[in-house]
């Protein structure tokens, strides 16, 4: 019996977890059934089963690439040096993190159907979490390395004398990432807008001055 190589392993689990993160970015994850996942894959059960226990374990693999994906994203941000003003560097994340969504391919590798399923995918995750505590501690343990990733952004903005220093950077790390889940969630809940949005919205907060 020949073997089969790592390569098509690789690609047959591939395979199975973005037409699972397409039905669930479709139908979310309860109204989605492991049918649905083999109908969408066109595999037998047998072949899913061999890499994936359920659907739990496929909801889990799915929300490991996408923080993975995220967390890339800001990490190759927080590398330039001075980083770009936060109305660019926002936008120019949200434009990567959105990328993922359309059809397209995020950095991952994970693929999502139709214009915003990413967003959708991600607010999917969210609710998830609210009942699933093994993938709480996912998402905290994500979230955590994001913020320290935004964190040292700050830091960067603070050493560079781009932003006051006598705040902590870690409130205005957590309010830059709100920031972004907002204009995520607002893409997932009413429909697509151009990251300009967000953009301006940023630049117009940046330019607040005291009433004299």
């Amino acid at each position: 019996m020949a073997r089969v190589s790592q390569e098509h392993l690789d690609a047959r689990r591939r395979q199975i977890l973005d037409g699972a993160a397409v039905c669930f970015a479709r139908n979310g994850f309860h109204a989605t059934s492991m049918q649905d996942v083999l109908k969408e894959v066109d595999l037998s059960a047998g072949a899913v089963y061999r890499y994936f226990g359920g659907k739990d374990e496929l909801i889990a693999a799915i929300v490991n690439e996408v923080l993975a994906s995220i967390r890339d994203v800001f990490e190759e941000a927080a590398r330039q040096t001075p980083p770009p003003p936060p109305d660019v560097l926002v936008g120019w994340a949200m434009e990567r993190v959105l990328g993922m969504g359309g059809g397209g391919r995020g950095k991952g590798g994970l693929a999502w159907e139709g214009e915003g399923g990413f967003p959708r995918l991600m607010v999917q995750v969210w609710t998830e979490t609210m009942r699933n505590e093994e993938l709480s501690a996912v998402m905290r343990d994500g979230f955590a390395k994001v913020r320290a990733t935004w964190t040292k952004i700050v830091e960067g903005y603070q050493e560079a004398g781009m932003m006051r220093a006598d705040v902590p950077a870690d409130h205005v790390a957590r309010t830059l990432i709100a920031t972004a889940q907002g204009f995520a969630a607002q893409q997932a809940l009413f429909g697509p807008m151009p990251v300009e949005v967000i953009q301006d919205g940023l630049r117009a907060l940046m330019s607040v001055e005291p009433p004299r």
